[in-house]
C-alpha cells in the first residue's frame, strides 16, 4: 500500500461546502414535494366539494327522446325527460323525490354497449341528496344503485372498502359527505369507525384516521 493522502484543511472545507449544497438541494427539492402533496390534496378536495350535492345513479335504463319531440338529433337524450324517468321510477320503488330540488339530471356517454348506464343527479343543497342516499335501501333487489359522486381516488377507496367488507376483513363500509368510513371486526369495543383517505404526491396509498 502507498502512503496515505493527507487531505488538507481547504479540501476538507471544499467538502463540507458541496455537501452542504447537496443538503440544501436535498431539502429544498423535500420542501417542493410538500408543496405539491398539498396542492395535489387541495385540488382533489376541491374537485370532491364540486360533487358535494350530486347523487351517481347507476343500472337505470332511460330511454332516448324521440326526433319529433326534441327538434333535435334522433336518440339525443333530454335531461328533462331522464329527470321524469328517473323520478317515475324512485316513486314506482316508494322513494320520494321532490324534483323542485334538482339542479341538473343527465346521463353519462358510455364507452362501450355493455357498461352500466350511469346518471348523475345535483341537488340544490346537500340536504336533500342525504334524504334520497337515505332511501336508497328500498332499491334493494334491483339492479339500481344511488351513491354519492366520489372523484376517482375516492371511488377507488370505496371499491376496496368494499371488498375488504365483502371477504370479511371490516365489518362495514359506507361514504358520508363523500368522505369514505369503515368499521372495524371485532366486538362492540373493538369495532372502531375509521375515516380512509388517499395520500397525495404520487405515493397512492391511503391513510387512514
Amino acid at each position: 500500500m502507498g502512503p496515505k493522502k493527507i487531505i488538507s484543511s481547504e479540501e476538507v472545507d471544499d467538502i463540507k461546502k458541496s455537501l452542504d449544497f447537496l443538503m440544501e438541494e436535498v431539502s429544498a427539492n423535500a420542501e417542493k414535494d410538500k408543496r405539491l402533496a398539498y396542492l395535489e390534496s387541495r385540488v382533489a378536495d376541491l374537485e370532491q366539494y364540486t360533487r358535494m350535492n350530486d347523487v351517481v345513479i347507476t343500472g337505470l335504463q332511460v330511454k332516448p327522446r324521440s326526433y319529433a319531440d326534441s327538434g333535435g338529433e334522433p336518440g339525443e337524450l333530454d335531461a328533462s325527460s331522464t329527470e321524469q324517468q328517473v323520478a317515475v321510477f324512485l316513486q314506482s320503488k316508494g322513494i320520494a323525490l321532490d324534483c323542485d330540488n334538482i339542479e341538473a339530471c343527465h346521463p353519462l356517454p358510455r364507452r362501450n354497449a355493455s357498461d352500466k348506464p350511469v346518471i348523475i343527479m345535483r341537488f340544490v343543497n346537500r340536504k336533500h341528496k342525504i334524504a334520497l342516499l337515505k332511501q336508497g335501501k328500498k332499491l334493494k333487489g334491483t339492479d339500481v344503485f344511488i351513491n354519492e359522486h366520489l372523484t376517482k381516488s375516492n371511488a377507488e377507496i370505496a371499491k376496496k372498502a368494499r371488498y375488504l367488507r365483502k371477504i370479511k376483513k371490516i365489518q362495514s363500509t359506507w361514504s358520508t359527505n363523500c368522505k369514505i368510513f369503515i368499521k372495524l371486526n371485532g366486538t362492540p369495543e373493538e369495532a372502531k369507525v375509521l375515516m380512509v383517505s388517499m395520500e397525495h404526491g404520487g405515493s397512492g396509498k391511503v391513510s387512514i384516521v
